[in-house]
């Protein structure tokens, strides 16, 4: 997966005003130009991934609404970081704030981390008087509506680095959903609710472009792809996983495999040619493929695509902002499924899979290659990788279409090893213990009406989706340690609420 914050730019916005005279404007410019440089420093796999970019310092409303009119018009901006580093009076930013539909943070911080006590004057107290100035801006953005995320402290925090990257990997999940084209090979499960959705109102709040094409229009591209290239993907799966003997050179069912990486190839050139980042099959609707995709649709996750089951786009596009927000983090993403459940007293806990299309980004190890029958779908015996996810700690998130608004429901995990091996179940899997524990948790999912689909993600903790919500003005409905079904239930009817009347009349 090319990396989707290549190219892109956070701009850092600094506001002050003449008030101050040149020389303090200067040290305002170069204050501010280390406070952006700071961001930049550290490790871009854990602080911030997105360059930093300085602009100059904003001292007048008409300044003010160029430079939001400047980051809304460039595509290389995934939103602005302000700043008041001395006192910038807030109604000069209100042209601004009402024209910016970039991602907004607000940095509260400051140059200096320790206050030089014995050499404070009123021209320093004059410097650096964000601890002020940063409020007034608050005030008039609150006021005004403006959705934003507020990180306080000092920029050299690692703390303060993280919580900022976060919010850019958000912001980038953000940008993502705008340009994402997601193809539906053919339509979803039939009688099924969950899958469905209103494709234009996602357009609308997400910016996400989701249409159908025939199965069909898929099997002409698998049935014209070269045998060179299948025989380059099958030397690759030799290479890359344990392979079943019957699968290997030579044995009983190689022409299995050999078909799967038909299937594989043809579906990445359908999708490459057609600037698609995410897709959905259904077992109901496969036209002339001889096999449900299950190692073409693993393999193509693990690149990065977004996937969703028996049509299900909600879930694809969710894929595909976890594998953009959590890139270059340790940890992976996938399509996930809630199946059976332990039950026993201590010892509660989920195990998840789907039938074929479980994302190896979950694994560490070296994923199995084996055919099986699937016993659903009428068609040959497909390929599969088989493992097991790595333990650690995991989010689990859906996206309902709750009629007038988009729901998300998050709940944090434990994901944990299988209480014995599994070795008639043939399909990759993941178990996990969720938060604050089974039966809260399900009744608060059950409660929610969160679907049966969701993205597994062991990269992103729960501030990822947290920032992502709250730039896409849509529901998030959390489940964790803290949670109790009293207060969920709760929660849920201030959402409601909220959200119906935040939409108008």
């Amino acid at each position: 997966m090319t990396s989707p914050f290549q190219g892109k730019e956070i701009w850092f916005l600094t506001g002050s005003q003449d008030l101050y005279g040149e020389d303090v404007l200067r040290q305002v410019a170069d204050q501010s130009q280390q406070v952006a440089a700071a961001l930049n420093d550290g490790d871009d796999s854990t602080d911030v991934p997105v360059r930093v970019v300085w602009k100059p310092i904003l001292k007048d409303r008409d300044a003010i609404r160029r430079a939001a009119l400047d980051a809304n018009a460039d595509d290389s901006c995934l939103g602005v970081i302000v700043w008041m580093h001395t006192f910038s009076p807030a109604k000069m930013w209100i042209l601004g704030l009402e024209a910016l539909t970039k991602p907004m943070l607000h940095l509260h911080t400051q140059a200096n981390v320790e206050l030089p006590w014995a050499e404070i004057d009123m021209d320093f107290m004059n410097l650096n008087q964000a601890a002020h100035g940063d409020r007034e801006f608050a005030y008039m953005a609150t006021r005004m509506g403006n959705r934003r995320k507020t990180v306080v402290g000092h920029a050299t925090d690692p703390r303060v680095r993280a919580k900022v990257g976060t919010w850019a990997r958000a912001a980038a999940g953000w940008d993502e959903l705008h340009n994402l084209r997601l193809a539906r090979f053919g339509d979803n499960m039939r009688n099924v609710a969950v899958t469905e959705g209103d494709k234009t109102e996602a357009e609308i709040r997400l910016g996400v472009s989701v249409n159908t094409w025939g199965v069909n229009d898929l099997v002409e591209r698998v049935d014209a792809v070269p045998v060179a290239t299948v025989e380059a993907l099958l030397a690759e799966y030799d290479e890359t996983y344990d392979v079943a003997p019957e699968l290997r050179a030579g044995g009983e069912r190689r022409e299995s495999l050999a078909y799967g990486a038909r299937l594989e190839a043809g579906m990445r050139s359908f999708l490459d040619d057609g600037g698609f980042s995410a897709f959905t099959t259904n077992f109901e609707d496969l036209g002339g493929l001889r096999q449900l995709p299950g190692l073409a649709v693993q393999r193509l996750m693990a690149d990065g695509y977004g996937f969703g089951a028996e049509g299900d786009w909600k879930t694809a596009v969710l894929v595909r902002a976890a594998k953009v927000m959590g890139h270059g983090l340790p940890g992976g993403a996938s399509l996930m499924e809630d199946y059976t459940y332990e039950l026993t007293p201590g010892k509660e806990k989920i195990l998840g899979a789907h039938m074929l299309e479980i994302c190896p980004s979950l694994t560490s190890s070296r994923p199995r290659l084996e055919v099986h029958p699937l016993g659903i779908g009428n068609r040959e015996d497909p390929v599969r990788l088989v493992f097991d996810t790595d333990p650690g700690d995991g989010l689990v998130v859906a996206m309902s279409d709750m009629r007038e608004r988009f729901r998300l429901t998050a709940n944090v995990v434990d994901v944990v090893p299988p209480d014995a091996e599994l070795p008639n179940l043939p399909v990759a899997r993941a178990v996990w213990q969720p938060q604050p524990d089974l039966a809260t948790s399900a009744e608060c999912w059950l409660t929610a009406g969160a679907a049966h689909h969701t993205v597994l993600t062991t990269a992103l903790g729960l501030d990822a989706f947290e920032d992502l919500a709250e730039i896409a003005g849509i529901e998030l409905a959390t489940i964790d340690a803290g949670t109790t079904t009293r207060s969920f239930a709760q929660e849920l009817r201030w959402n409601a609420a909220y959200h119906r009347l935040a939409q108008g009349f």
